[in-house]
């Protein structure tokens, strides 16, 4: 395991949600050797608690458990919060079942039951790019996480606060077309927002970006696509 990406992980706060006080003492204990700051609930009503007052960087939660089950918690959560890694811990392989946990946008998920291990694994399968410097778009752009600046040829590229945000938001559904409904939730948070607001907003984009990088699925979003050309 790449000892650099371990290091980074101690800078997050982590929660752990799971019912059955053993596999949780077991999970936490294993976390605490990773993360400094180690939450933990035994239901999805206390897990969703610590949430908003905590804000962790990422959430652990098993599905069935009493009071509120782990899907309700993180549907909750999804509504105004597409950014806050999320793991599900599950007993169920079945296709249908993780299409499910896709549809939660979730982060990954990890098959029980659980180890040191695969718990390590799915974290750094979960963060992704996250703990990496830099973010590659192409030979000559990149976003390097820690000063959270775009750079092109060796330059910053100026792009404010919301642009940035997309084009993270963007890279981590690399594989998946983004959603209206998901910028909305994403970038205007609380607000509402109208078609006309979002296509000023791309278009000033990407009179900002050096290279074409947004392309536009009619009717439902816009994906990643670097142009070769």
């Amino acid at each position: 395991m790449d000892e650099t990406k371990l290091e980074q992980l101690k800078k997050y706060t982590i929660l752990c949600v799971e019912d059955e006080d053993g596999i949780r003492k077991r999970l936490v204990n294993t976390l605490k050797y990773y993360f400094d700051d180690v939450l933990e609930s035994s239901n999805g009503d206390d897990g969703y608690d610590l949430y908003q007052e905590y804000k962790p960087d990422i959430i652990i939660s098993d599905i069935e458990m009493p009071k509120k089950n782990g899907i309700d918690m993180i549907e909750n959560i999804r509504k105004n919060d597409l950014k806050t890694i999320v793991i599900m811990l599950t007993a169920y392989s079945s296709e249908e079942y993780l299409l499910k946990l896709i549809n939660l946008n979730i982060n990954h998920y990890i098959l029980k039951p659980v180890n040191s291990e695969n718990l390590l694994n799915g974290i750094i399968k979960a963060f992704g790019d996250n703990l990496d410097k830099n973010i590659v778009f192409d030979e000559d752009l990149y976003f390097n996480i820690k000063e959270h600046e775009l750079y092109f040829k060796g330059k910053v590229v100026t792009l404010r606060k919301r642009d940035k945000d997309f084009l993270l938001l963007l890279h981590k559904n690399k594989t998946n077309v983004l959603t209206y409904s998901q910028i909305e939730d994403y970038l205007w948070r609380d607000k509402s927002m109208s078609m006309s607001a979002l296509k000023t907003f791309i278009k000033e984009l990407r009179q900002r970006l050096p290279i074409e990088m947004i392309s536009n699925v009619p009717q439902v979003g816009y994906k990643l696509e670097i142009s070769k050309s």
